[in-house]
């Protein structure tokens, strides 16, 4: 057993980086190994939930590896470790606006002292920070290269650069990854930073909480010393004037003292439905970036990274074969990994483009019903009586210029292309040009409603 820890331990600080290893690998400690049963005690719950989800299977992989047979894994408390931390964490809490609010400071200063760790535990804990989510475990491409090069700057300069940063996209293209990227680089640099990553919905909860306990003082002098804000999300703040009026609050009192205010949305500010205009105001104020979706040369990278954080050999046709096929955003790109490995774990095969055809089949079949770029431009074309070559040429007056951009704007919405993708396949244009499409093409939408009736026909005839 301890030889196998040792083996385990050397290949794992091998795969992660000193920061992940010495706070989630080093305080594990082997208990025994009995009836192809292999016990693992973490010193406490945090520890414990985390090592779990992210790193059991990898550890399961590498002892079925060393013993040459399946070996079930048992994550366990060490109850030595947890009953000399028991007097620390049954102090009680002061009293808070909401539940999320993080403890006082007397409460983190005894968990620090207690944690050991080269992190401040305590610390991580109440920022609600991933420290999975870093920059080195973010695969970057055209379509986030930008996104990423504006985090890193600011997490070298908190307070200083891009204040606030605004990064917007769709569902799963990793922008909570680089908000919690960044605060995992301050807390790293500075373990008493006051940090909080937080989800709007339940930012407003703690509002209504507020409310509720007639508690606004408290919440306000808690969200107002906050040295560096992370909110995910903030489009679940529209038409919520209460919870917009208190964030506005917060946002002038952070911005004053310098200190960094990071926020996400699946939408640019202006667009976002019901948000007060001097928030969206503010929001302009620093840097606003957009997180497109992968290209897919990035798609084929991030298979491959998650698939050897798995212990999983994938090679390079196989990952350029699901890439081809899944274009949407990373989170399907995980979910489909996760399937074709459990199909190839279950039956005992090994992972090939046919394990792959069979794992994925239900999805497989989805993606291909879907609608083609060719076919819109075609539709298109037809529907304003022009030719499909103009829309890859550089013609540009108004006749054939806007159902060009019609066009761009239906294929970002009815495709899993990516910006620049789609340029690619209108004659070579530059994603910038795509986007001003999509944005023109919307914001007419959203006023005319002739242009509303052409969108909604040519839909229906895509469709049907």
């Amino acid at each position: 057993m301890e030889n196998f820890w040792q083996t385990c331990s050397a290949q794992l600080e091998q795969e992660l980086t000193p920061q992940q290893f010495s706070a989630w690998i080093k305080p594990l400690a082997p208990l025994d190994f009995e009836d192809g049963c292999l016990r693992i005690a973490a010193p406490n719950r945090f520890k414990l939930d985390w090592v779990k989800t992210q790193f059991a299977s990898r550890i399961s992989a590498l002892a079925a590896q060393f013993w040459e047979e399946p070996i079930e894994v048992q994550f366990v408390l060490d109850p030595r470790i947890n009953g000399a931390r028991k007097p620390a964490t049954s102090a009680p809490m002061p009293s808070a606006p909401a539940p999320s609010v993080p403890m006082a400071a007397s409460r983190e200063a005894v968990d620090a002292r207690d944690s050991g760790d080269p992190m401040d535990e305590a610390r991580r804990e109440q920022s609600k920070i991933n420290p999975a989510l870093t920059f080195e475990s973010f695969v970057t491409g055209k379509a986030n290269q930008l996104a990423r090069a504006a985090a890193i700057q600011v997490a070298n300069n908190p307070g200083i650069s891009y204040n606030p940063l605004f990064l917007y996209g769709g569902v799963g293209l990793g922008k909570t990854h680089l908000i919690h990227a960044i605060g995992n680089q301050v807390l790293s640099e500075n373990a008493s930073v006051r940090i909080r990553y937080i989800h709007a919905e339940q930012y407003v909860r703690d509002v209504v909480t507020a409310y509720q306990r007639k508690g606004f003082d408290d919440f306000k002098r808690y969200y107002h010393s906050l040295d560096l804000l992370l909110i995910d999300d903030i489009q679940f703040f529209g038409g919520k004037s209460r919870t917009q009026e208190e964030f506005f609050y917060a946002f002038e009192a952070l911005i004053a003292a310098k200190k960094q205010i990071i926020i996400t949305s699946d939408t640019y500010p202006k667009e976002i439905t019901g948000m007060d205009d001097r928030l969206i105001s503010r929001f302009d104020s620093g840097l606003t970036v957009a997180v497109e979706p992968p290209e897919l040369e990035m798609r084929v990278a991030i298979l491959l990274k998650k698939a050897a954080s798995e212990g999983a050999n994938l090679s390079d046709d196989v990952a350029f074969f699901v890439a081809k096929h899944l274009r949407s955003n990373v989170r399907e790109l995980e979910g489909a990994l996760r399937k074709i490995l459990a199909y190839s774990r279950f039956h005992g095969k090994d992972i090939g483009i046919d394990v792959v055809k069979e794992a994925l089949k239900d999805l497989l079949s989805v993606q291909n019903r879907q609608i083609s770029v060719e076919n819109i431009q075609k539709t298109v074309a037809d529907f304003f009586n022009i030719k499909v070559a103009d829309m890859y040429s550089k013609k540009r007056p108004a006749n054939i210029a806007r159902p060009r951009q019609i066009a761009m704007y239906l294929a970002k919405e009815l495709t899993q292309k990516s910006l620049p993708e789609i340029g690619e396949l209108f004659g070579g244009r530059d994603h910038t040009t795509v986007l001003h499409a999509v944005r023109k093409i919307a914001a007419d939408r959203s006023k005319s409603p002739e242009v509303n009736h052409e969108l909604h026909v040519l839909e229906q005839t895509l469709k049907g």
